[in-house]
Parts: C-alpha cells; sequence; structure tokens
C-alpha cells in the first residue's frame, strides 16, 4: 500500500495479506479437503498420499508467511531498540530490555515526541495490551510495510 493513498492509524493498520495470497491458500485448503474426502470414500494409497500432499502444502504455506513474520519481528526489536536508546539514553537499556515484543511493536507507531512518556506509562504497567498503547498514540508514524 502506498504511504500517500490514505492516512494510517489503529483503524486501518493491520496488514492484510494480499488477496493473490489469500486465494492461493483457499485453493489448496479447498483442494486438501476434496483429496480428503475421495480418500475416505475410497482409501487407497494414491489418495492417501494426495491428502498428505495437500496437507504439506498448507503446512508450508502457514510457515511461509510466519517466517517473514518473525523476521520482520526481529527487525522491529532492533529498530525499537535503537530508536528508545536515541531518545531515552544508553543509561536506560535495562528499562528498554523489560519491554516485551508485543509492547515494542506497538511503540513505533508513535512519533519521538511521544514516545518517551508512552515508554514509561508502558513500564508502569499501564496498559493491558498492546492495543492499548496502539490507541493512546497520538501522533501515528504510518508503517505500511508491515508484512
Amino acid at each position: 500500500m502506498s504511504t500517500t493513498s490514505r492516512p494510517q492509524s489503529f483503524a486501518n493498520h493491520r496488514a492484510i495479506p494480499p488477496l493473490p495470497y489469500l486465494l492461493a491458500g483457499l485453493v489448496l485448503l479447498v483442494e486438501t479437503i476434496h483429496r480428503a474426502r475421495l480418500a475416505f470414500a475410497a482409501p487407497d494409497f494414491w489418495s492417501v498420499w494426495a491428502v498428505l500432499v495437500g496437507v504439506a502444502l498448507l503446512l508450508v504455506f502457514a510457515a511461509s508467511r510466519r517466517r517473514a513474520q518473525i523476521v520482520q519481528d526481529r527487525v522491529i526489536r532492533l529498530e525499537m531498540q535503537l530508536r528508545l536508546e536515541r531518545l531515552l539514553g544508553a543509561g536506560r537499556k535495562a528499562d528498554i530490555e523489560r519491554l516485551t515484543l508485543p509492547q515494542r511493536i506497538a511503540l513505533r507507531f508513535a512519533g519521538d515526541a511521544e514516545l518517551p512518556a508512552l515508554f514509561e506509562r508502558t513500564l508502569k504497567g499501564e496498559f493491558a495490551r498492546a492495543d492499548d498503547i496502539k490507541r493512546a498514540v497520538k501522533d501515528w508514524q504510518a508503517d505500511w510495510l508491515r508484512v
């Protein structure tokens, strides 16, 4: 999504996989279910094998997306570590390390001016969930590149 098409906010910040990706997953799922029904009706080696191939493809399909998310989360963790050290000072490194990954991901949407205050509120436990942190952000920093 282009950064110029519309502003990002809490309401529209979630990444939705592209339609072709979702359709490919749907095709794999429907085909695997179809093959499972055929294997159940007339079990033989090749019908069961076809089900196993479908399940394997679905697992690879899901794992590929999850792996991309893991890599992105690692980049966000590093990005926020560096950003928070720059804004708060290296002396706060121990406090920064106390943040969970979901908290870091939520805080990354805050602008530099409000980030230190949100960081302090997060450490004090004012937010029950990462979404609560995101809702508290006033100066939303868009990220249209989220996987």
